[in-house]
């Protein structure tokens, strides 16, 4: 589990945008850029290159079918 303090101060490496926390995949999902940064023993992984790319699913938004 991350410190909920450190949540409010990370940002995406790459846009300086939010994250959003995934507990159940350990990710930070910055959702700008359509990636997915890794947690590894409760240590966020901030680097592009360690990161996963969302699938088009996993961009869109959950309430995608109503207008």
């Amino acid at each position: 589990m991350l410190d909920k303090k450190l949540l409010t101060i990370l940002a995406c490496p790459l846009c300086k945008g939010p994250l959003q926390y995934v507990p159940e995949q350990a990710e930070l999902i910055c959702r700008a850029d359509a990636l997915a940064f890794p947690i590894r023993d409760d240590i966020p992984v901030m680097l592009e290159g360690e990161a996963r790319r969302l699938s088009l699913d996993e961009t869109l938004p959950a309430n995608r079918g109503t207008l």
